[in-house]
C-alpha cells in the first residue's frame, strides 16, 4: 500500500489540531473513555479473534489480551489524562533584552508522531489519548498479532472524533505489513518522530532503518543485586514482585545478581518464585546452593545466553559475584539501561550503586515493577525511554512536546 496520501492527510490534520482548545480535547477524551466502556463486548470479541491465533504459552499472549477489567482500567487512564494539565503552551523562560525584544521559550507539540508496536492493543488507546492531549497527530503501526483489536479500537476513536467534529485524520492506523513500516520510517517530510514499543529486535530494526528521528523505548533487561548487606526478607518480597507481578512487561526482573557471601540465603530469596513456576537459570555456585532446595524441574544450569536476555516469561537468571565491584560490572555490561535495583542496608553501597549504574530508573530496596508513568505520578505513559537525548524513563505528556522561541518586537533591527 502507498501510505503517502495517509501521511499527507495526517500532516494537514496537525494544523487543525493545533487550534483546538484544551477543553475540547478533554471532552473528546472523556467521551472516548465512555465509549470504550460502552463497547467492551465488541472490543473483547475482536480481541478474541487475535488471541485465537496465538499460543497461550507465548509470553505475548498476556500483553495481547484485553479483558473487561483491563478495558475499564484503560478508560480510567483516559479520564486521568483528561484531568491532567495541558503540556502545551507552558512558558519555560522569558526575558526582555535592552533593545526591547521579548524572547520567550514555549512548549509546543512535535506535530506528527509515528508509533510502531507489537502485540499490545492497549497502546492504541494510550497513544491516541496522550498524543491528542499534547496536540500531536498520531500514525499507528501495530503488529499483525493484534490487527482485529487495533481496528476495533481505532473505529471507536474515529467515531468519537466524528461526533466531536474533529478531523479523523488526527489518528491513522496503517496496515500491518513490513512495506508500510519502511514507508513510515522514512516519511521525513510528514512525520516528526518515531517511537517504537516492543522487543529489542524491533527497536534495533527501527533504529537501523529509520530516517525519521527515533526515541528508543521498551526493551528492559532488568537486574536486582542482592548485596552482602542485604535484608533477606526485603529481598525475598522485592525479587518475587519484580519477577512475577507481570512477566510480560519491560520492567520485570530478568537477572538476580547475588553476592557469594549470601548464597546460603538464595533458596529463601527465591522461595516465593516457585509458587509461580519460575524457571531459574543458575550459574555454577548458585546452582549448587539451590540443589535440593528449589524444585528440580524448575532449576537449570545457566549458559552464555542466560545473561543479557529479556525473558518476558516466568524465567530468571541468577549470577553469583565475588564483590560489589563485580556486580556493578556485570549489570553495566548486560543492562539495557531500563531499570536496575539493589537490595542493601549499607548506605554507602546504595549511594554508589545509584551513582555508577547507568539506567533510566535505579532502585534502592524496591521492585523494578514501579517503572511506570502512572506510578511516577505522570498519568499514563507512551513508553519507557532507554536513551538520554530529549526524554529518559517513563515518557508522559511533557515528553511529547518540544519547544520554540517566540520573539516579540516593535520594529527592532540588528546592527
Amino acid at each position: 500500500m502507498n501510505c503517502i496520501p495517509l501521511f499527507k492527510n495526517a500532516l494537514k490534520a496537525k494544523d487543525k489540531l493545533n487550534i483546538l482548545n484544551v477543553n475540547t480535547i478533554n471532552q473528546v477524551l472523556l467521551l472516548l473513555a465512555d465509549e470504550a466502556e460502552a463497547n467492551i463486548s465488541f472490543i473483547v470479541a475482536e480481541n478474541k479473534k487475535d488471541l485465537a491465533t496465538m499460543d497461550k504459552r507465548d509470553p505475548c499472549y498476556d500483553r495481547l489480551q484485553l479483558t473487561h477489567k483491563r478495558i475499564k482500567s484503560i478508560a480510567s487512564d483516559i479520564r486521568n489524562i483528561a484531568g491532567l494539565p495541558s503540556p502545551v503552551g507552558r512558558i519555560l523562560s522569558e526575558y526582555k533584552k535592552s533593545n526591547g525584544l521579548i524572547i520567550t521559550k514555549e512548549t509546543v507539540p512535535f506535530g506528527v508522531i509515528g508509533i510502531i508496536y507489537e502485540a499490545r492493543p492497549n497502546v492504541t488507546f494510550d497513544v491516541f489519548s496522550l498524543c491528542l492531549k499534547s496536540g500531536n497527530v498520531c500514525i499507528l503501526k501495530g503488529g499483525s498479532d493484534a490487527v482485529n483489536s487495533n481496528r476495533a479500537i481505532v473505529k471507536i476513536i474515529k467515531n468519537v472524533l466524528l461526533k466531536c467534529k474533529i478531523p479523523q485524520d488526527v489518528v491513522t492506523l496503517l496496515p500491518s505489513g513490513r512495506k508500510e513500516t519502511i514507508q513510515l520510517l522514512n516519511a521525513v517530510k510528514y512525520v516528526d518522530l518515531i517511537i517504537p514499543r516492543g522487543s529489542q529486535s524491533l527497536i534495533d530494526y527501527i533504529r537501523e532503518n529509520a530516517s525519521v528521528p527515533v526515541i528508543e523505548t521498551g526493551a528492559g533487561i532488568c537486574h536486582t543485586y542482592f548485596d552482602e548487606y542485604g535484608d533477606a526478607e526485603k529481598g525475598r518480597l522485592v525479587i518475587n514482585n519484580a519477577k512475577t507481578r507481570r512477566v510480560s512487561v519491560c520492567n520485570a526482573l530478568d537477572c538476580l545478581v547475588i553476592h557469594e557471601s549470601r548464597l546460603d540465603d538464595l533458596s529463601y530469596l527465591v522461595s516465593l518464585c516457585h509458587n509461580s513456576n519460575v524457571i531459574i537459570y543458575a550459574d555454577k555456585k548458585a546452582f549448587r546452593a539451590l540443589q535440593g532446595k528449589y524444585p528440580a524441574n524448575l532449576l537449570e544450569k545457566a549458559d552464555k545466553n542466560s545473561f543479557g536476555t529479556e525473558f518476558l516469561s516466568y524465567k530468571m537468571a541468577v549470577k553469583t559475584v565475588c564483590s560489589f565491584e563485580e556486580a556493578l560490572e556485570h549489570i553495566s555490561f548486560y543492562s539495557s539501561k531500563h531499570s536496575e535495583a539493589i537490595i542493601s542496608e549499607n548506605t554507602e553501597r546504595l549511594n554508589t550503586f545509584c551513582r555508577i549504574i547507568d539506567a533510566s530508573a535505579v532502585y534502592m530496596n524496591a521492585s523494578t515493577a514501579f517503572t511506570d508513568g502512572a506510578e511516577f505520578g505522570l498519568g499514563a505513559e507512551i513508553g519507557i525511554s532507554t536513551q538520554k537525548l530529549h526524554a529518559r524513563g517513563p515518557m508522559a505528556l511533557e515528553a511529547l512536546t518540544t519547544y520554540k522561541w517566540i520573539v516579540k518586537g516593535n520594529g527592532q533591527i540588528r546592527p
